[in-house]
């Protein structure tokens, strides 16, 4: 009886703990938006907004967090007067992929890498997330396994938080990307479903519904290719915007022509590309070439002669813009301390 009575009491105790240990972070977040001191003259309520910007992983704390933090920005645009009837605003590649970590426990976001934040994550839901990695075959199965055992929560936080900022501040919204299973829309909803990873972008109405279509990735970089699968040319849609036709193409595959094709045959008259480029400063370093196969009209011998920066402008949508038949087009980066 004593025994049974202490084990009891050491299992009540360990469950307490491990209830204390996956409560959700309640981290002050960096309020600070890091905006440059002397913007650069914007033509006033322009089409393309490109909104980049300086992400802290606390943000990623709850979906009202990010929400609050985004519609920093936003007020800053709409009172300079560059937000107007027909915007639209493009935020970063990867911008709602970090949901992976909405409601984690306190532990993933003091974590000083990846890996360990991921791995508390892992260590408060063992249940959900062995059941995510029976079904997982990819070549980063754990990664897999994560976004998997995350993948509802993540696109409704998604939803939820894009929506909201499209709807009150009236504008398209592209909502950078998100890495989610076979996701879908159905009923005016962003589902996964039970396929591969994909990282895709979804459009927002200014009333705040979601286009029927999402934008996947055709080429994944290296770091993403252990766990997310390519996408066809046919996964490439264009929305119909009160602006004109627009074409989103995410970060890579704005240095492809087989990305380019479908908006030119659709006739896009505008082009978003959601970016991420890592690490800080690779701007002005020199260029180490493609990383998703080269294109027949790229020419290897820039690898190493170009800077970073120079080959955005040259082989991406700078330099792809005008023959693709598009009149305006913006990229936007990710920046910040993640």
């Amino acid at each position: 009886m004593r025994t049974s009575f202490i084990l009891a009491f050491i299992l009540l105790v360990c469950a307490g703990l491990w209830g204390i240990y996956r409560t959700p972070s309640a981290l002050d977040a960096p309020a600070e938006l890091h905006l440059p001191d002397r913007p650069e003259p914007v033509t006033p309520a322009a089409h393309l907004v490109a909104i980049q910007p300086w992400m802290d992983q606390r943000h990623y704390q709850s979906p009202q967090r990010l929400h609050d933090h985004f519609a920093a920005y936003l007020d800053q645009a709409r009172d300079a007067g560059q937000l107007g009837e027909g915007s639209i605003v493009v935020f970063p590649e990867h911008i709602g992929t970090w949901l992976v970590a909405a409601r984690a426990p306190h532990a993933s976001f003091t974590a000083n890498s990846t890996t360990g934040a991921m791995t508390h994550l892992i260590l408060a839901n063992p249940v959900p997330f062995a059941l995510a990695l029976a079904r997982s075959s990819e070549e980063d199965r754990l990664a897999a396994a994560v976004f998997r055992m995350r993948a509802a929560s993540m696109a409704r936080d998604y939803q939820s938080v894009f929506s909201g900022l499209a709807r009150e501040y009236g504008v398209t919204l592209v909502a950078g990307s998100i890495v989610l299973p076979e996701p879908s829309v159905i009923d005016g909803e962003i589902r996964p479903g039970n396929g591969p990873l994909y990282n895709v972008s979804a459009v927002f109405a200014p009333d705040g519904s979601v286009h029927d279509r999402l934008v996947r990735k055709l080429h994944p970089i290296p770091d993403e290719a252990g766990f997310t699968a390519a996408a066809s040319p046919q996964d490439i849609p264009v929305f119909p915007t009160p602006a004109g036709r627009l074409g989103v193409l995410i970060c890579a595959d704005s240095w492809h022509p087989d990305a380019y094709a479908p908006l030119t045959e659709n006739q896009a008259d505008l082009i978003a590309v959601p970016a991420f480029l890592q690490p800080s400063g690779v701007w002005t370093q020199p260029w180490g070439g493609y990383t998703t196969g080269w294109p027949d009209d790229a020419d290897p011998s820039d690898a190493g002669r170009l800077t970073e920066g120079q080959a955005w402008q040259t082989y991406s949508l700078a330099g792809r813009l005008n023959t693709a038949g598009a009149r305006q087009g913006v990229t936007a980066f990710l920046r910040g301390d993640l």
